[in-house]
């Protein structure tokens, strides 16, 4: 496994906490794909579309032997196993996979920006991606990830929802 992702994971449709586990379940079971790291979960108000439940977010961080497509391929896989519909633009979901950062790689291809071209404005992803690994820059921009957060308005819209415990991702699902 030769390559780090670090990939966003949100959900404000049905069951948020079991769509995360499967969704977990899902990339532990692709041999090209070794979940290394888990923020904790973030409760979200919406951003865009405001007239639907709050998201529940979290950041993995991942290695991977998969190109950028490959894993991006994997992740609309998994957003549909799952049931997710893209029907409106920002609007409700049961599952939203999004590659944030691939190695310290700019990207640009007719389906993938990375890093992901709205991650820097948007706490939601910041916070839980500081929680991570707080040392990561994202690439062409100097500031730190504290640096950027103190830029976004809306920091009050991210609030803790469950704790992760230090042991990996699946104790976040234990009673």
């Amino acid at each position: 496994m030769l390559n780090i992702a670090y990939l966003s994971i949100g959900s404000n449709l049905g069951n948020r906490l079991d769509t995360f586990e499967r969704a977990f379940q899902l990339f532990t079971e692709n041999p090209h794909i070794r979940l290394t790291g888990c923020s904790s979960f973030y409760e979200t108000d919406p951003i865009g579309y405001a007239d639907q439940d709050c998201f529940l977010n979290a950041v993995l961080k991942v290695e991977t032997d998969l190109q950028p497509e490959e894993l991006l391929r994997v992740c609309m896989q998994i957003e549909q196993k799952l049931g997710r519909k893209r029907e409106l633009r920002w609007g409700p979901r049961t599952l939203d996979l999004d590659i944030l950062l691939y190695n310290h790689e700019t990207i640009e291809t007719e389906i993938l920006s990375v890093p992901h071209p709205r991650m820097h404005e948007r706490a939601f992803v910041i916070v839980p991606l500081m929680e991570v690994d707080p040392s990561i820059r994202i690439p062409h921009m100097h500031a730190p990830l504290s640096d950027l957060l103190e830029q976004i308005p809306d920091k009050e819209g991210v609030r803790l929802w469950k704790v992760k415990n230090g042991e990996g991702a699946f104790a976040l699902f234990e009673s």
